[in-house]
């Protein structure tokens, strides 16, 4: 039997990433995210809860997280959930889950764009458009490159 291992999350980050380099060179960023959860128990009252989940990113998607998030920003992404076991100094076992960061999505006002295929939003009004000439160029079809190629000026916050 085949298993399933994917992972959708949307929140914002609990601190700045943390860029460094793995011994090969290749980029490597941490993130922290908060995900919340609100449902309504049996009394009818309004209940939350939240998730911490750690996630890491590597190569080009590494970078671009570095470049342009930072605490407190919203993300979506999508990964897969990696087991990391270890042994702590009192010589106990210990596990963590973590996400894998396959590709990332900025957040803004009800919408989302994702680094890998960001186009206008096709809802919006004519007259809240952006002239042809302002407007983002296609998204590269390398989704590595894609996360790279956004400017300042593509940040949406």
């Amino acid at each position: 039997m085949s298993g399933f291992n994917k992972v959708i999350l949307m929140g914002h980050l609990t601190r700045d990433p943390l860029l460094n380099a793995l011994p090969s060179g290749s980029p490597v960023c941490e993130i922290g995210l908060a995900v919340n959860r609100r449902w309504k128990d049996a009394q009818d009252q309004q209940r939350e809860e939240v998730l911490f989940v750690d996630c890491t990113a590597f190569g080009k998607r590494a970078e671009a997280l570095a470049k342009y998030f930072r605490k407190g920003n919203p993300i979506q992404l999508e990964g897969h959930l990696k087991l990391e076991r270890w042994e702590a100094e009192d010589g106990t076992n210990r596990s963590k889950m973590r996400v894998m960061i396959e590709q990332f999505g900025f957040v803004t006002s009800g919408k989302t764009e994702t680094a890998d295929a960001a186009q206008p939003n096709e809802r919006t009004t004519p007259a809240r458009r952006t002239p042809t000439s302002k407007r983002r160029p296609a998204a590269p079809a390398e989704p590595e490159l894609a996360a790279a190629a956004a400017s300042t000026e593509d940040i949406p916050f």
